[in-house]
């Protein structure tokens, strides 16, 4: 197969006149769970993102894949990668041996998170000779290599974090350190967004922030995913998913008609991107982008 190598850092791309769509992605533990992947960022590439991430998790195994599979996407698929990096479980050496992998394989973009805490800890244990906080990792970086870096925002605030004003206090510090765009953690009320962009830019934080959407598909794990996160679930929509909690495929359609008004909503406003939480699938997605289509507010 020819390689392909699309050069593009994403802070070049937010200069171009249109909203960046964007995907994540998580490496898959099984053989089968790769093919369903490539299946999946086969199935959106259709949608021609501007980019698509790829996370990273604790353990060696978990990170070799990460750098392996953002190389077959950026060179083999052929689009634009971004790689997730954390601190958890990490000595500066670590890091730097994958920044140097990283640099080797020809990706310009990464995600520079903290991370979740480490598996038996309700708090962030910082690694012997690691880092405490993204900020530091995102200097790192700049002090030493040329990538593009996106940091984690959190509209509802951050769990850890006492309170609203210090939370935004650690994203200037991010964006200071060489942050170059902003990404939400999901939420699912639009106003939540507006207003944290509103308070962002009244902390002097002037970079793109790109919302983050997950389309709730399963009952469960969306109620699983938000304890975790901090996120909260509208009353209306929360009344709607408990009334029909037992079928999945209304649960399906409720989230993509959610996800749908949202991005109508976004994309009318002026969003300067949307970040789809994918958890592997394209089905939802797909859907999604058929009715904005329909509305013509992406392109066709």
């Amino acid at each position: 197969m020819d390689t392909i190598s699309p050069q593009m850092k994403v802070k070049e791309l937010f200069k171009i006149p249109k909203p960046l769509i964007s995907f994540e992605f998580f490496p898959p533990k099984t053989d089968e769970g790769k093919g369903r992947l490539f299946e999946t960022i086969s199935s959106l590439k259709s949608l021609k993102p501007s980019f698509v991430s790829m996370t990273y998790g604790a353990g060696g195994s978990t990170r070799q894949k990460t750098v392996e599979l953002v190389s077959h996407i950026k060179h083999r698929i052929g689009l634009e990668a971004v790689a997730h990096l954390t601190c958890v479980g990490q000595t500066k050496n670590d890091i730097q041996g994958v920044l140097e992998e990283l640099t080797s394989q020809g990706i310009e973009n990464i995600m520079a998170l903290r991370g979740d805490p480490p598996q038996g800890h309700k708090t962030f244990v910082k690694a012997e000779g690691g880092f405490q906080y993204a900020s530091e990792l995102v200097g790192y970086i700049k002090s030493r290599f040329d990538f593009c870096l996106g940091v984690a925002g959190y509209p509802e605030k951050h769990l850890e974090a006492p309170t609203m004003e210090e939370d935004l206090q650690h994203l200037k510090e991010k964006v200071d350190a060489g942050g170059d765009f902003v990404v939400t953690q999901l939420f699912f009320d639009n106003a939540d967004y507006y207003r944290y962009v509103d308070m962002v830019r009244k902390k002097g934080v002037r970079v793109p922030v790109v919302a983050g959407l997950m389309p709730i598909q399963d009952y469960s794990q969306i109620l699983r995913f938000t304890a975790m996160c901090g996120s909260k679930i509208p009353a209306f929509l929360m009344e709607q998913l408990n009334r029909f909690k037992d079928i999945q495929q209304k649960i399906s359609e409720i989230g993509i008609d959610h996800t749908t008004q949202q991005c109508e909503d976004l994309l009318k406003k002026g969003v300067p991107g949307i970040h789809f939480y994918t958890l592997n699938k394209s089905q939802a997605t797909l859907e999604i982008f058929r009715r904005l289509r329909a509305a013509k507010l992406v392109p066709v």
